[in-house]
């Protein structure tokens, strides 16, 4: 491996295992050093800091390993298998209800830029860095090891989340076997997930435990799910017992697929109507209040630069959807764009709440689910914020 100097007192991030490394932060010249290509970290007095993926950027290294050691199959193997046993602590992989999950979630399992999801037998991989792209064989290689015949095919999904520079050159495939959807049990629950046109890698597993949280308080109520893209927060609903549910979303595929999880999971369901609508627009011209609303839309805001633009959207959001809830009811108001941290995000609902006129108590703060962890050297990997609010 290549090694990079540091410039003096730019090691201490590190020492604190944070694990980028900023552009700034290199005494080395990183010409001829080539993009994905793994280097070893050095401070300024050629003490060994760690091993990173270097990419010409901001943040020009991403640490995959504290350790000075080869990183082969045998290190994902480790660090692969070190992931599983986090998530067999608070649920059983591929259990009787529960068989899709996030298995590794980037920094927060000390591999940056790297995205696995299970989806019963078919590991998804999404990498989000060029050299978590360059390792993708061998880090399919080791899920083959670690999962052995629980693992039937694995597919890479990369092609969007790579830069542009380096993905158009890179196509979507399966390295493993060839199925391309399937239908996963989430809580019991039966979800049909397309891992190869579908959203991100297929279903969005972060919302586990806030779906649960959902149909507890769905007994005899009315509900309106919005952005509802497969409608996981539907399905929770219409299974703790909802009087109506209405799911709305502007896409087409996703009202398809929407119907699509309602009738595998409850057949021909009389409860349960989709729209395809403007959300806003919906929000906007329509006059039934529900006693639960959820507000669950994309990221608004993918940089700093936008952040005004987004909270401002979250803002006319919520106001709107908060004049769709029953007084006395729910309001599930979630954000994904990890710049609009959490307490942006609260304000942002207590502006809405303000002028929408109406009292309000927050009864959750809410959170991605412990699939998805945060390492505590990292707050950068905490990205969904949520609170459940009661409108008087």
């Amino acid at each position: 491996m290549q090694e990079i100097i540091l410039k003096k007192g730019k090691e201490f991030p590190l020492k604190r295992f944070h694990p980028w490394v900023f552009s700034g932060a290199l005494k080395t010249q990183t010409k001829g050093i080539e993009e994905g290509e793994k280097v070893r970290i050095l401070d300024s007095k050629g003490n060994f800091l760690g091993i990173a993926h270097f990419q010409d950027g901001s943040i020009a290294l991403r640490v995959i390993s504290w350790e000075d050691r080869p990183i082969d199959v045998s290190f994902w193997k480790e660090k692969i298998e070190k992931a599983l046993a986090v998530r067999n602590t608070f649920f059983i992989p591929n259990a009787e209800h529960t068989n899709c999950f996030r298995l590794i979630h980037a920094e927060g399992d000390g591999l940056p830029g790297l995205i696995v999801d299970v989806y019963k037998k078919t590991a998804v991989i999404q990498a989000h860095s060029i050299g978590m792209h360059k390792d993708i064989n061998l880090i399919s290689e080791a899920l083959q090891l670690v999962f052995g015949s629980d693992l039937s095919s694995v597919y890479s999904k990369s092609q969007a989340t790579l830069p542009e520079r380096y993905g158009v050159g890179i196509a979507d495939e399966h390295l493993l076997g060839t199925p391309t959807s399937d239908i996963v049990l989430e809580n019991g629950y039966k979800f049909m997930v397309n891992w190869q046109t579908g959203q991100k890698t297929g279903f969005f597993l972060d919302q586990r435990v806030n779906r649960a949280l959902l149909g507890a308080y769905s007994a005899g109520k009315t509900v309106l799910n919005t952005f509802a893209y497969s409608g996981g927060f539907s399905i929770y609903a219409l299974g703790g017992g909802a009087e109506k549910v209405v799911s709305v979303d502007i896409s087409k595929t996703a009202v398809d697929l929407i119907d699509e999880n309602v009738k595998i999971s409850f057949g021909e369901e009389e409860r349960h109507t989709s729209l395809k609508a403007d959300v806003m627009k919906y929000l906007g011209e329509e006059e039934e209040e529900f006693d639960i609303v959820i507000v669950d839309p994309p990221a608004f805001a993918k940089n700093v630069r936008k952040r005004h633009n987004a909270v401002m959207g979250y803002k006319r959001l919520n106001m709107m959807a908060i004049d769709r809830v029953k007084k006395g009811g729910l309001l599930f108001t979630y954000s994904c764009s990890q710049v609009v941290d959490d307490k942006l995000f609260y304000d942002t609902i207590v502006s809405a709440s303000i002028e929408a006129g109406r009292p309000a108590r927050v009864l959750h703060k809410l959170s991605q689910g412990p699939d998805h962890p945060v390492s505590i050297y990292h707050k950068e990997g905490h990205y969904l914020k949520g609170l459940v609010l009661r409108m008087d």
